[in-house]
């Protein structure tokens, strides 16, 4: 089977995967239960507690992001919830956690922004809250939040902070042990540049010491006995095995550049992204922006504003045409933007291919001057 050129595909997830890790899932079946499945999971845990900066065990579930999100919220101690809701996939996070019968108070930001540290103090101080629920990169909109800060925060509190850093590990600074976090999360399909269909999580201590008192962890998410398997070096169900092959070829890759290097280069992406953005309304003559302000930007995707009379479904075509697959805007902001997501295994020079192909159709739906 002939596969498709890499440095062509710039969703903000799932994001291009190097062919060379393709490659690593071509494995035969194991038992999951035996000695080779657990020198593979050990290697494994190993490679992801340098991702996320932990000496923590490092779970991993064959499913989603959202289904840690979920066990997140399960294994959170009774009380209020407090979400933070800045875009699509916070606003998932606070779903869930209604959707397991939580009392869920949302503080809503404007989509686009991080959350201010004083909105947030001002929500705390409405009542004890057991948790609080923060996105670090929102996919849907191209925000970044300073997780440091608003952990910093909720545990002046009493809370604990769960945070989903799917779009954000791998590609931004996520020090799990030295910021003292609670519970981060992230999936395979994003910064990690993997095929879909895992993911990863870290627990505290002491937020498993409250975990282990609760009694509605459910079965397939308890994180309980994701902790108790990964002691063994095990899963508590039959793990998507090809998928963790794919995993043994990425982290050697991830090790090689050094979680710094990687770091640095998401962040010159980003702002090869934002600069372009700037480039391409002077030679178009449309007002195009970056939905997030500086300083709120995340390395992973940048959320580009199009002026009216331009749709995103125009500039995602006309993209495809030259070869280039990026996002039309997301739930609300569906139409208004074109999300281009920077991050994974790609580099400064496969970003210019993407970034010449849509300047191109910019230029195609740009009134004659």
């Amino acid at each position: 089977m002939t596969l498709p050129p890499f440095g062509r595909f710039f969703l903000p997830g799932p994001t291009d995967v190097h062919h060379d890790v393709l490659q690593g899932m071509v494995r035969g079946m194991m038992p999951h239960r035996g000695a080779d499945f657990e020198a593979l999971f050990a290697r494994l845990v190993a490679g992801l507690q340098a991702v996320f900066r932990t000496r923590r065990p490092v779970f991993i579930s064959s499913s989603s992001a959202t289904g840690l999100m979920e066990a997140a919220v399960r294994a959170t101690p009774p009380g209020r919830i407090l979400a933070i809701v800045n875009g699509a996939f916070s606003e998932r996070f606070a779903r869930i956690a209604t959707a397991c019968g939580r009392d869920t108070v949302v503080l809503d930001v404007p989509w686009g922004r991080g959350v201010a540290p004083g909105d947030l103090r001002a929500a705390l101080a409405k009542g004890r809250f057991a948790a609080v629920t923060v996105v670090h990169s929102e996919s849907s909109t191209g925000a970044a939040t300073d997780i440091r800060a608003v952990s910093d925060l909720v545990h002046e509190h009493g809370a604990a902070c769960l945070v989903d850093s799917v779009t954000g590990i791998g590609a931004a600074p996520v020090e799990t042990d030295a910021w003292g976090l609670d519970f981060v999360l992230t999936g395979s399909q994003k910064a990690l540049a993997l095929p879909p269909g895992l993911a990863f999580a870290v627990a505290s201590e002491g937020f498993m010491a409250h975990a282990r008192e609760g009694t509605e962890r459910g079965v397939y998410f308890d994180l309980v006995e994701f902790e108790q398997y990964a002691l063994k070096h095990q899963t508590p169900n039959t793990p998507a095995l090809t998928l963790l092959y794919a995993l043994d070829a990425q982290l050697p890759r991830i090790a090689a550049e050094g979680i710094e290097g990687r770091w640095a280069r998401h962040a010159a992406m980003a702002a090869r992204t934002h600069a372009w953005v700037v480039e391409a309304s002077s030679e178009t003559g449309l007002d195009l922006g970056v939905l997030a302000p500086p300083g709120e930007r995340s390395r992973t995707v940048s959320a580009v504003t199009l002026p009216e009379g331009v749709s995103g479904g125009q500039v995602v075509a006309g993209a495809a045409a030259r070869g280039y697959v990026i996002g039309d805007g997301y739930g609300k902001l569906k139409g208004r933007t074109v999300r281009i997501g920077h991050m994974g295994d790609h580099t400064i020079d496969t970003l210019d291919g993407c970034l010449a192909a849509c300047l191109d159709a910019l230029r195609e739906v740009a009134p004659r001057r």
